[in-house]
């Protein structure tokens, strides 16, 4: 029997964390990103390698090692790099305002009835 917590929600989890590590999924991403945290991101799969590589560009993130070349020395670095960099910190909190304050679903529903007109 576990005495640990099964699940918590991302978007409770993230804004009180120093750095994110996660896989780089479009959902955990724009979580991590809503959250104003800076983002070191190991990705597996699928599109998670674009969403590392757009985070870097962003400023707010890194792609670390792939899961088969992973090693503590590599993550411990990446995740010191995160939490020490003034810069990428102030990035990651201001772009994390920024994207908290859109409205996408209203915006993309403006814009398909712009279409459908």
């Amino acid at each position: 029997m576990s005495s640990g917590v099964d699940s918590i929600p991302h978007n409770w989890l993230f804004p009180r964390m120093a750095a994110c590590v996660h896989h780089g999924g479009m959902g955990t991403t724009t979580t991590a990103l809503r959250a104003g945290v800076p983002q070191i991101i190991v990705p597996v799969m699928s599109d998670q390698p674009f969403w590392a590589e757009r985070m870097a560009q962003l400023g707010v993130g890194e792609r670390c090692a792939n899961p088969t070349q992973l090693t503590a020395e590599l993550l411990a670095a990446a995740i010191t790099r995160a939490i020490t960099d003034p810069s990428r910190r102030r990035r990651a909190a201001d772009l994390g305002a920024q994207v908290s304050t859109e409205d996408g679903v209203g915006k993309a529903v403006q814009l398909i009835n712009q279409v459908l007109s």
